[in-house]
């Protein structure tokens, strides 16, 4: 197979290292651009992260002499030697919008972590197991753009990954119609360490910006309808949400309660997650689990340090499965946010795009 060439657009940052660092070893992709701010522009990305570079795996040997150009300013350089980017930039969400579709213009696809585009309407929001259908969407979004090759795909939000997966296979079967949700979000999902943010050291903040409204709104696109060149929101539940910062370095936990039209039977539940597979496990893609959702029986299980790194951080972990007095049942789920919630997920949404054809 041909490998495809890669650029991270953000590269220095928290998530712009972890896709350089998934990217070092991919069957599929080469990195061969990184590009950030004016500040690192011009330096070797050794030099432009040096005394930063947060990853758990050294520095990547092939990203070390490549020459950081400027994200916003050298656009049709990078689109002429990639034949596609991934999009971690940390600037305003207006910008971000802007920057993104200067790209897609210059026909260079878009693989984004960013949540910018996740309400365009035509730009497809998409977790690779639950709604491939949605890159069908991207006809219409180019049309718009006026691009032959270029457009923008875009992941959804990290925390939402510990819940929606294990909601889809439920929801249609026996009408999952309403959701309480809470989030026990690690620090690694604001961009930072225990080094750089000390006052998360025993301690909890009950309030994470805009992700109150993400956890809600967003599942509600995902599992929406493809109609005159939108992507239309289901009305069929709704879902409440409160979202916690707590002192973990990685992995997003959520308390989960739901509500069914039909309730279905524990056993039911648990035999559906085991069976359950998405288009990405079909195609056998390089990132996909092979066993998306893991169900723990021990009553202790999931836990963030010892299950957050499941399949290489690109499963959904699941546990304690019970009834609820006031929903029909109640769970735990975990994932990792910045495998599969951030950079992972965007890297197995470009894979699903490049086996789609849609990056050719």
């Amino acid at each position: 197979m041909k490998k495809y060439k890669v650029g991270v657009i953000g590269a220095t940052g928290m998530v712009g290292q972890r896709f350089v660092s998934l990217i070092a070893d991919h069957p599929w992709f080469e990195l061969t651009v990184t590009a950030a701010s004016s500040r690192s522009a011009g330096k070797t990305y050794e030099e432009a992260v040096a005394g930063r570079w947060q990853m758990p795996t050294p520095l990547p040997e092939a990203s070390k002499k490549l020459t950081v150009l400027t994200a916003e300013t050298d656009i049709e350089a990078i689109a002429s030697e990639v034949d596609f980017v991934f999009s971690a930039v940390d600037m305003k969400k207006d910008e971000i919008k802007a920057l993104e579709e200067a790209y897609a213009r210059a026909e260079c696809p878009v693989v984004s972590n960013n949540s910018a585009h996740r309400w365009t309407p035509d730009v497809p929001m998409v977790i690779p197991e639950v709604n491939p259908e949605h890159l069908e969407i991207i006809p219409s979004q180019r049309k718009r753009l006026g691009t032959t090759r270029g457009f923008i795909a875009v992941k959804s939000n990290c925390s939402i990954q510990s819940y929606v997966p294990a909601f889809h296979p439920l929801k249609d079967k026996f009408g999952l119609n309403r959701a309480l949700v809470c989030t026990y979000q690690a620090i690694s999902g604001a961009g930072k360490t225990f080094e750089s943010w000390p006052e998360m050291v025993d301690n909890v903040i009950p309030y994470i910006g805009g992700e109150e409204e993400k956890s809600e709104q967003e599942p509600l696109k995902i599992w929406g309808s493809l109609e005159g060149g939108a992507i239309v929101p289901t009305n069929s539940l709704s879902i409440t949400s409160q979202c916690i910062r707590v002192p973990a370095t990685d992995g997003h936990m959520a308390a989960v309660f739901v509500g069914f039209e039909r309730k279905p039977d524990i056993s039911e539940i648990k035999q559906l997650w085991k069976d359950f597979r998405g288009l990405p496990q079909t195609l056998s893609l390089p990132s996909a689990p092979k066993q998306f959702l893991h169900y723990f029986e021990e009553e202790n299980r999931p836990q963030t340090g010892l299950d957050r790194g499941l399949e290489g951080g690109m499963a959904v972990s699941l546990g304690r499965l019970r009834p609820d007095s006031q929903y029909d049942y109640r769970f735990i789920g975990l994932s990792h946010n910045t495998l599969r919630g951030a950079a992972g997920g965007a890297v197995l949404l470009a894979e699903l795009l490049c086996a789609q054809g849609y990056i050719s």
